[in-house]
């Protein structure tokens, strides 16, 4: 919990772009989306070279899992951080045999990276795009 107000301002940060660029951007609701949302149960600190540089949440559920809230540092996306990070959790759910879906906003980067790592659209609307990966899927 002591690490939710830094996410909450990354999420702001990494998402911003994209809200802005579907009309949704909202100053407070960005950030208090995560806040209302935020479990530290499930989520992760990423760090590199012992520096914050972002956060994941895989949350269980009946069916599977959840991947939420994976954001990472603007200065170190496209650097392979964030597919290393994927990696080690979809291996994870591939052991237990899990499927995993999530939400993306709609024209992100962040689809090309999941698509990249097997996910499959399973539904679209103008904001949102729901993904799944099956275990077993391979990356591309």
């Amino acid at each position: 919990m002591a690490d939710v107000e830094t996410i909450a301002e990354l999420r702001a940060t990494v998402l911003r772009d994209d809200l802005e660029r579907l009309g949704r951007f909202d100053e407070h609701r960005v950030r208090q989306r995560l806040r209302d949302s935020f479990s530290s149960r499930h989520t992760s600190v990423i760090t590199v070279g012992g520096a914050f540089a972002g956060c994941v949440t895989l949350r269980p559920a009946d069916d599977g899992h959840w991947l939420e809230h994976f954001y990472l540092a603007p200065e170190l996306q496209g650097q392979g951080v964030g597919s290393a990070v994927l990696r080690s959790l979809l291996d994870r759910t591939d052991a237990e045999d899990a499927p995993v879906r999530l939400i993306v906003l709609r024209g992100s980067a962040a689809q090309r990276l999941y698509e990249r790592h097997g996910f499959t659209v399973e539904h679209a609307d103008p904001i949102d795009v729901s993904m799944v990966r099956r275990p077993g899927t391979p990356a591309r």
